[in-house]
Parts: structure tokens; sequence; C-alpha cells
């Protein structure tokens, strides 16, 4: 940092129109040592800030002002005294313009000096309310600020206090709860900021109460429903023990390692030391970019000696470059063990075979011959949804989970009533994982909606053909069997045959569909109500109003779903009163991932249920709904729960006339 040797004068300003300009005369006084008093100047750039115009005036003076400090430190010294004597109330507005405009901490530290430490009120706004209040500002802002902090060492103890303070909010389980994954996702990024700036010394001395932070911040988040939070809080806490705990086995977490993750990982990496290394890697990998083209030229000369050999040489006899490598894309494995034909010897081969094979290739072979056979698979049905659902993986099959799944939805859409029967009742058993739990509650929405699906009937049909009509299936089995090189004579005769033609009408070449009633409107009721019945009853390894939010979210969510698609059919109104009630009790849990399935639960009942049944029946539970919403779209902490009640409040509009007819004109 650069000292002034001057004594301590205070440089006057002239103001001229919206810019500041020094006279050359007055800056030679200023040399001289002559007093001089820029107060007035720091009152008018505290006013036009604290209007809202900091952006246009830092903008022109900030460049200005770092143009002529970077050599002077006599600029340096009035621009200190320009910040300092700016108003109290004005302070925050000067200071978050300055951060913003500043492209970089070293610009940042040469225009403030150590006016953190020195004014009570700059501190708080540099290293409270930019921080834990404001959650808006940019990466780069951020790298500025906490840059600032650790550029000199009467600022080095306020940036290891700003860690400590990060690091308890980050690990209190009621900001987990109640803030927003923006603020959340800030205040992590400030964490690895402040890691990259520490060394391990001044880490060491607070390892314990870091680490106790720490540790109380990943068991939270680990609790979380929410994906992005356990994400963003298994990439932090991997961060932390390898910087605080250097000397101890470092947590490792299985996460995705997508663009957040790349970026957060890059924040922590001490920038120091990642420009020493981008340096040396300069010049480490320049010599293997110049030995290629050496090695080549040696190789080109032991070639050149080399070619006085015979020509039969074993190098050249041995040489298969010029055969052109066959394709073994369509190839498949041969094994040992045939798939099963029946359904009943997929049953067995599940449960009791010790062949590895057949037991794979029943898995892969189940889901078709579920509905090929749905005769003789309502006969074992419920065996069957029992075999599937604790079935466990005994080889490494691709897509295990995925096969497993889309046998036990083809069971329960084969036979709904009793394996959905079933399934629901295993839901609230004693002795179930919550992987268990979450299937369950997958297979029951996948299948309602492969119930609900209009025409579903159709599909088998549909596999390889571009339309439903009866015409379009043949052509492909003409092509097929007839010469590739040759063109499909029959498409030709009838394209001739309807240019050539005259007709007076036309009807629709497509085959409709004729309309049915949904396979769900019978089976509706047996996957909906034995759900929502027991939710209030806590079990010894169950409690979905306790430590089992994640199930108790996926479980509104499939409410939800079940309720939308249940749209037209006959037991929708008791399932909208059911599903009401079942909000109405839940709407102030704490839980972000649980309040966003209560609100897609309230537009599926206001969807699916018909506006005169909504009207008739459910007059009372939607005027306390509409008031529910309208607090949760204002003061809601999460983005997507506001958005799902403004969503809410639009379908309601629609019944506005109806509700509130005296609030009409």
């Amino acid at each position: 940092m650069l000292q002034c040797p001057l004594p301590g004068p205070e440089p006057r300003v002239a103001l001229h129109s919206w810019s500041l300009d020094w006279d050359p005369a007055q800056y030679r006084l200023l040399l001289g040592g002559q007093d001089c008093s820029v107060s007035f100047v720091s009152r008018v750039l505290g006013k036009v800030c604290i209007q809202g115009r900091q952006k246009e005036i830092l903008g022109v003076l900030v460049p200005w002002l770092t143009e002529l400090t970077q050599d002077s430190c006599l600029w340096q010294r009035v621009c200190w005294r320009l910040v300092e004597q700016v108003p109290d109330r004005a302070m925050e507005a000067v200071l978050t313009g300055l951060v913003e405009a500043s492209p970089g901490p070293e610009v940042l530290s040469r225009l403030l000096g150590n006016l953190v430490v020195k004014n009570k009120k700059a501190q708080f706004v540099m290293t409270r309310k930019l921080l834990f209040l404001q959650y808006g500002h940019k990466t780069s802002v951020l790298q500025s600020l906490l840059g600032y902090l650790a550029m000199d060492s009467q600022r080095r103890p306020l940036l290891i206090q700003v860690l400590k303070e990060l690091l308890e909010t980050w690990g209190s389980s009621s900001a987990i709860r109640h803030a927003p994954l923006a603020q959340q996702h800030y205040i992590s990024t400030a964490i690895l900021i402040c890691l990259a700036h520490l060394g391990e010394p001044e880490l060491r001395d607070s390892q314990d109460e870091l680490l106790a932070s720490m540790m109380a911040g990943v068991k939270c988040r680990l609790d979380s429903s929410l994906p992005a939070i356990r994400h963003l809080g298994m990439i932090v806490a991997e961060v932390i023990s390898s910087r605080i705990h250097p000397e101890g086995p470092p947590l490792k977490f299985q996460y995705e390692d997508d663009e957040l993750s790349r970026e957060m990982l890059a924040l922590a990496t001490p920038q120091p030391a990642g420009d020493s290394s981008s340096e040396a890697g300069g010049p480490f990998l320049a010599p293997v970019a110049t030995e290629t083209p050496a090695e080549t030229h040696a190789a080109s000369v032991d070639g050149g000696v080399s070619s006085t050999e015979p020509q039969g040489s074993d190098s050249e006899l041995d040489s298969d470059d010029e055969f052109i490598p066959y394709d073994m894309s369509v190839d498949k494995e041969l094994k040992s063990s045939k798939a099963p034909l029946y359904v009943r010897d997929c049953v067995e081969a599940l449960t009791t075979s010790e062949d590895m094979e057949r037991w794979e290739a029943a898995l892969q072979a189940l889901e078709g011959l579920v509905y090929k056979s749905p005769e003789a698979t309502r006969e074992v049905s419920v065996e069957l949804a029992k075999v599937l659902l604790h079935l466990e993986e005994r080889t490494c099959t691709a897509g295990f989970e995925n096969l497993r799944q889309r046998a036990l939805v083809a069971v329960t859409v084969t036979d709904p009533a009793q394996v959905a029967e079933y399934l629901t009742s295993q839901f609230y058993a004693l002795n179930y994982s919550i992987r268990q739990r979450m299937d369950i509650l997958d297979v029951l929405t996948l299948a309602a909606q492969e119930l609900s699906r209009p025409g579903r009937l159709w599909r088998p049909l549909q596999r390889g053909s571009p339309g439903p009509g009866p015409q379009s299936s043949p052509v492909p089995a003409v092509s097929q069997s007839g010469s590739g090189a040759a063109p499909d004579w029959r498409v030709v005769v009838e394209e001739r045959i309807k240019s050539k033609t005259r007709r007076f009408s036309k009807g629709s070449s497509r085959r409709e569909l004729s309309g049915s009633p949904s396979d769900f409107n019978s089976v509706a009721g047996c996957f909906f109500f034995p759900l929502i019945q027991r939710f209030d009853r806590p079990l010894v390894t169950f409690d979905l109003l306790g430590h089992d939010q994640l199930v108790l979210g996926r479980l509104t969510h499939t409410l939800g779903a079940l309720m939308y698609l249940a749209v037209n059919t006959t037991v929708a109104v008791p399932m909208g009163k059911a599903l009401l009630e079942f909000v109405w009790a839940l709407r102030f849990h704490a839980d972000t991932y649980v309040r966003q399935g209560l609100l897609s639960a309230i537009s599926s009942v206001l969807l699916s249920v018909p506006a005169e049944r909504l009207l008739g029946d459910l007059p009372d539970e939607l005027l306390e709904a509409r008031s529910w919403l309208a607090d949760v779209a204002e003061k809601d902490a999460d983005e997507d729960c506001r958005k799902l009640a403004v969503r809410a409040l639009l379908l309601l509009e629609r019944l506005k006339d109806t509700l509130l007819p005296l609030s009409s004109p």
C-alpha cells in the first residue's frame, strides 16, 4: 500500500457540472502542502448516490480515479478523504456503488484504503450488509469486496471474522429452511472466496469453530428435500474440509459434475496459486509441444534409414492398417440361458434361480410378457409386485432400476385395483426403506398416467408406424421385404391413382379413435384415498410429519398428480375435497419442497374438479385457499413457491365473479 509522505491536509475539489475537474494550479498547491477540503464534494457525491444515481456518477468517476491513483499516493489520499467525509446516511449507497463499479480488489483498495477499519458504518456495510442482507450482487462484486479485505494486514482479521459468521449462517438449520435458494448460493460463494484468500496458519487458529459450523451445516443440508441445496452443501463441505482439516481424510460426496460444481470449485482455488500454476504450466507444456516435431523428424530420419530394408520385412507383413474394420454394432452377446416365455417363469427366475444370466433375461423380458399376457399376469399380479418391490440388483445389469420400475408399472396397469391396494398398504408398513417408499409413489404416478391416457390400447399397434391409419402399416412391411435399391411399386401406383382420380368429397384419411371412458376412472380412489388417510399417524421407523420430510414432499406431489389425472372422473369431487383438507393441515410446513407440492395440489384441484362443483360443494375451502395463496405469493421466501401461488391465483380468477359477486362492478 502506497503511503503519502505529506502531512494531513484535506485537498480541495472544484466541482464543474456533474464531473470532477481538477485545476493544475490547485494540484500544484496540494503538492506544496496547502490545506484543502473535499467535504462539500463528499456531500454532493453522497446526495447523488442516495438519490439512486450512483451508477451514472460512479461509472464516470471510478475509471477516472482508477487511472489517477495508479501512480500517485496523493490522489489515493484524496480518494480516501472523499469517501471518509461522506455522511453516514449516504455511506451505504456510496460504498455499494464503489464496490460494484470497481474492476477489482486492487482498485477498491486504492480508492478506500483502510476505511473499513476506521469507520464503523463502513465496516457494517462492507462486512454485514453486502454479505448477509443482500444477495443480488454478482460473483465479481463478492470477489472485489472479499479481496479488498484480504489485501491489507489490518483488514485480514475482518476477513476471518466474516468467514466465521458466514459459516455460522451456512450451518443454521433455520436459515436453510427459510432463506431462498439464491441467498444460500450467494453465501456459499462468499465462503469459497474467503477460503481462497486465507492461508493455512490463519485457518488453523479457528479450526475447531469452523469445523463445528461445517458439520452442522452438512447434516442440515443433506437432510434437505431440495436437490439444489444438497448439491450446494456437498460442494462447499468438500472444499471446507480440505482447507480447514488438510491432515485428515477429506469429505467426498457423489454429485453430478455440472457447470455449477465446476464454477464453485474454481472459486475455491487460491488466486495466487492459480496464477503461478498457470504460468508454470506454460513452460511445462511448451517442451512437450516442441518435442513432438523433433521426434517426428527423428522418426522420419530413422524411417529413411530403415527404408533400405527388404520389402518383405516382418514390420510390413504384420501391419493390418489397410483392412477395413468389420461392423460389429448390431452383434448380440450369445447367452447360454434363454429368456423366459411366460410370466410365471419370470417370477420363478427372479426368486429362486441361481443362474445370473437367466435372472437378468427374466428381468429384461418381464415388461413385454406382462403386456402380452394380461390374463396370466392377473393371476400372480400381487405376488409379482411384491417380488419387484423387494428386488435387489444381483448383477451389473445396465439400467436395472429402470427395468424394475417399468415392470412394476406394467403389472400395476394390468391389474390396477389389486396391485394399487397392495402398494398403498405397503407405503405405510413397517421395515421399508425410504427408497422403497419413494418407488411406490413413483410407480403409482406412472401407472395412473398410463391408465388415464386416451387411446391407451392403440399404443402397441403404433410402434414403428408413422400414423394411426390402417394404410400406413403395410408400406414399411413391403419396403423391408423388397429390394432396398428398387422403389416401392405400391406407393408409386397409389400416388398415380390419387393424382388421376377426381373426388367430389374426401373424408379424413386418418382413422379416428373411438371415444372411451378413462381406465383410471374406476380405480382412481384405490390409488388416492389409501395414501391420504394415514399421513398423520407416525410409525416407529416412519414419521411423515417428523424427520421424513422428503417422503412427505414426494407424497404431496404424487397426490397432486393423481388429482390432475382424475379429471372428468366421478370421484374427482371427493378427491378434491380430501386434498384441500390435506393442504389446509400442512399449509404452514417449514420445508420448501412440501410447500411446493401443496401449491401444485391446489392447482390440480382447480383444473380437475368442474367449476360448478367447486362452487357448489367447496366454496368455503376455496375462499380460505385464496387468502392463503395471496399470502404465499407475497411473503414466501422461496421463488418457486411464489410462482406456484400466483398460478393458482390466476386459476381462481376464473371464478372471481361467481365467488365474489359483490366485488364486480
